[in-house]
Formats: structure tokens, sequence, C-alpha cells
């Protein structure tokens, strides 16, 4: 064991915050780094092996210096903060955290939890069409309907259009109950979902109302010209190449589009090319769009969602990966005669 590291922290509050109730943050850091962390006074001593502690003082430091910018940490903040500065010694939490891109109506402010969504929502900023492809949990869909949120409170698009394929995920549902609008509902409840996270229950009504924000099934889509508009094509990979071709070419004057999905989950049926996949070699050349993509390691759900989509990975892998033949019986013959 080393000469444990002195992390000197000036403000008693502050300083508090970051060692959590019952200091649990600092036991989760010690999990993680493989470190032990203790408080004594303003400071805090970090023991270990020599790497881990050097890590676990800039980790510690760059915190305390979020909340000294006024960043509410939460648990899970800690665990993309080890992440992110795990993958590029270079980067900043700072710089990544406090990109505020929207304030929910919980007050609670949504920012890039990680490089890739960093580098995705400066796209989004920069590009008129992104597309966001990788597995869930790694934050396209949530990301974007903040974006697409801010730019309509700051009136810099006049709609909002959250749209995508109707298509049952390995389920027949059978006859659906109800008008045309409640037999769709069940294929847009993630998009309401994310939309009531954002905004008020009343005000998204009222917007919905006016036509401000129309939630709608990419079939709705057809024929349209959508102008000063944020359009959101969530689950892209169950589009076809033709409705991938007519949701692209509604995109008109003033307007952006993101594009979102996981091509490891198609739902289409057998046989039927994916949209997601052949736009990527169709587009490739074109300037003016970004494709943005994600991994595993960029999954900020629960841990074990991240540990579930790598061991599915594992297993479609070895789904993929034909079997070892058995030895010829050419080889077989050159053994030795046990007579």
């Amino acid at each position: 064991m080393n000469q444990p590291a002195r992390v000197e922290l000036a403000d008693p509050e502050i300083l508090r915050t970051l060692c959590g109730g019952q200091s649990e943050n600092l036991k989760l850091i010690g999990k993680k780094l493989g470190v032990s962390v203790g408080q004594r006074g303003s400071c805090l001593l970090v023991s270990g092996a020599t790497e881990a502690v050097a890590f676990a003082d800039r980790l510690l430091r760059e915190l305390y210096e979020l909340l000294q910018r006024g960043y509410r940490l939460y648990p899970e903040d800690i665990d993309q903060a080890i992440k992110t500065l795990s993958l590029d010694e270079r980067v900043s939490l700072r710089d990544i955290f406090m990109d505020s891109v929207f304030v929910s109506n919980r007050k609670r402010a949504i920012a890039p939890k990680g490089l890739a969504q960093k580098r995705y929502v400066e796209a989004i900023r920069r590009h008129d069409i992104v597309f966001g492809i990788g597995p869930a949990g790694t934050g396209k869909t949530y990301l974007a309907m903040a974006m697409a949120a801010a730019a309509l409170v700051e009136h810099r698009v006049k709609r909002l259009i959250l749209t995508r394929p109707a298509v049952e995920a390995g389920e027949k549902l059978g006859f659906l109950p109800g008008d045309l609008a409640e037999k769709i509902n069940p294929y847009l409840r993630p998009l309401y979902d994310a939309l009531h996270d954002m905004m008020d229950a009343e005000k998204v009504a009222s917007l919905m109302e006016r036509g401000t924000i129309e939630v709608a099934p990419l079939a709705f889509m057809r024929g349209r010209t959508l102008n000063d508009a944020f359009v959101i094509l969530d689950e892209a990979q169950n589009t076809t190449p033709e409705q991938m071709k007519m949701f692209l070419t509604r995109l008109g004057f003033g307007s952006r589009a993101v594009v979102t999905g996981d091509i490891t989950q198609i739902d289409l049926p057998t046989g039927q090319p994916s949209g997601l996949i052949a736009v990527r070699e169709i587009l490739q050349d074109v300037e003016g769009l970004r494709f943005c993509q994600f991994s595993e390691v960029d999954v900020v759900r629960h841990p074990l969602v991240q540990e579930i989509v790598q061991a599915y990975e594992r297993w479609d892998l070895r789904r993929k990966t034909p079997p070892s033949k058995p030895p010829s019986k050419a080889v077989m013959a050159d053994e030795p005669n046990p007579s």
C-alpha cells in the first residue's frame, strides 16, 4: 500500500455534498476504483495502488469543481464521470457536464453524460440532419428530445414533430380497440414519456392541441413538407429504405431532423432490409449531415443495462461464429496404432 494522497478541498458545505449522505459517494468511488477514500476535516485521504489513487484524486477535484459551479450531483453521475475520464485523459468533466441542453419541468438540467453524448449534442447544434445509432440506454432519443424542446422554447423552430414506425417488437398485438389515435398510441408511448419528463403535462397538452407539438406514426409523414420544425424519427432501425428516403425528403426550410435507432434490435420481417443500415452507405459522402455512433460504454441507464448489452453482443457473436470442425479422418489415420 502506497502513501495516501491528500485532496484538500476548502469549502466544507461543498465537501459535504461531494461525500454524500453517510459518505455514499466516497464509498461508490472507492468501490469503482478499488481505492479507500476517507475524510479528515477539509481533506480527503485516498489510499490504494498508485495509478488508481492518481485517478481518484483527479476525479474528486473535478467533481468538486462541478459542485462549485452549481451542478447537482447524482450517484449515477459518478459512474459516468469515471467512464468519461477513463476514455480520454484530456477531457474535462466541466466541459461535458456543464453543457446544459435543457432544464426539465423538474428543474433538473439535462446535459451530456459522456464524450459520445457531448459529440452528439454538438453535432445536432451544427448540422441539419443527425443520425444517432447505438444500443438502448445511451440517451439518443432523450437528448434529441431535450434539444428539440430547447429549440421550441427559444423560438428557433415553430413546431416539434416526433415520429416512429408502427412496427411490433416481436409480438403480435392483434386488432387493437378504439379509434385511430388509440390504436397507434402504444407505439408512440416512449415519445410521450420523454416529452412529459421535460415539460408539464398541461403545457404539453396545450401545445399538442394547437399543433405546435405533434406525435405521429411515420406513415403520417408521407406527402408533407415540414418547414421551421424540429423533427425526430425514433426507432429508425424499423424503417425500410423507402420509408427512410420518404422521411428525409420531408425536411423543409428552417428545419432540422434527428434520426435515432439501434441496428441490433430490428423488428422488420425476415429478409426486409433496414433503412437505418442502408442510409449509412447511401449518405456517407453527403455533406451537411452527421452520423454519431454509440456503444455499450455510453449506456447511462441502470448499471446492469450495460452488462446486459455486452452479454447479448457476446451471445450474438457466438451464434454467428461457425463451430470448429472435428479432425479429419486423414489426420486421425496418422495417429499410432494401439496394436
